[in-house]
């Protein structure tokens, strides 16, 4: 997956804002346990909603609240006061001055509740922003956390199968010493005398570089025979069913594994 262009699909936007559909919100936030960038990507957009609700959060000072205060108060009083005891007429030159008047009052009202609608909304958002940033770390940790059991759950398993395998009295073991010059490996096939099944295991292989895969074989009447690439299990691998064998070899060969192998590149022979 393209990060970087998945960063910049507005998905972020919509998770923050509480439009992404649950699919999105779940594959986002498994992406941000596994990538720091989208992390990263998802505080900064919520810490800018922050600070447009907050204009940077800095806190004005306490007597601006105060003046800001009586000065509704005393908007309310006078609108209030108004309302109750408007203005003479006859002090008003011609008829329409009992329009302006109310047209004063109405204005004066609906500033009032404007600037009292405004206060709520920077508060809202501000709550809003607070209560985010603490379900998304919620979340964050949730997920590590089942990211981690489920990992110590398969290496369990994992385990406990290699066990049943090794100890499994039908199994018929051939150990694989390294070939001259790669002494340092080691690796074991356990092969079912009922199925025919194939499992090896990699007791000492060194790590494959970039590109490249071992791949199993079994010498089936003098000719190599491929029984599967070694995938990156862990543990125990099942490999290709096989009949009949007098033994097996593993080799290094570029990955996705070779028609014939790479007699170069043998690192462990056994015979049954």
């Amino acid at each position: 997956m393209d990060i970087k262009a998945y960063i910049e699909s507005g998905v972020i936007e919509s998770y923050v804002l509480g439009l992404a559909s649950p699919d999105e919100v779940s594959e986002l936030e498994a992406l941000s346990i596994q990538h720091g960038e989208v992390r990263a990507a998802i505080d900064a957009f919520a810490e800018s909603i922050q600070r447009q609700a907050m204009g940077a959060n800095i806190a004005p000072p306490p007597e601006i609240k105060q003046q800001l205060m009586e000065r509704l108060a005393g908007d309310f009083k006078d609108t209030a006061a108004a309302a109750v005891a408007p203005p003479k007429l006859s002090a008003l030159p011609g008829g329409t001055a009992n329009g302006k008047v109310v047209r004063m009052v109405s204005f004066k009202l609906w500033r009032n509740v404007a600037a009292a609608a405004v206060i709520l909304l920077v508060v809202s958002a501000a709550l809003n922003v607070y209560y985010y940033k603490n379900y998304a770390q919620t979340t964050s940790k949730y997920q590590a956390l089942l990211a981690e059991r489920n990992t110590l759950q398969a290496a369990n398993d994992n385990y406990h199968q290699t066990l049943n395998i090794i100890h499994d009295s039908v199994m018929q073991i051939v150990r694989m010493p390294g070939v001259p010059g790669k002494q340092n490996n080691m690796a074991t096939v356990y092969w079912d005398t009922k199925t025919r099944d194939v499992y090896v295991y990699a007791n000492n292989l060194q790590q494959a570089p970039a590109g490249k895969q071992y791949q199993l074989w079994a010498l089936v009447d003098g000719k190599p025979v491929d029984a599967g690439v070694i995938s990156d299990c862990k543990g125990i691998c099942k490999m290709k069913n096989i009949g009949r064998a007098q033994a097996f070899a593993i080799t290094l060969e570029n990955e996705g594994g070779s028609p014939s192998p790479t007699l170069t590149a043998m690192y462990v022979l056994g015979k049954v």
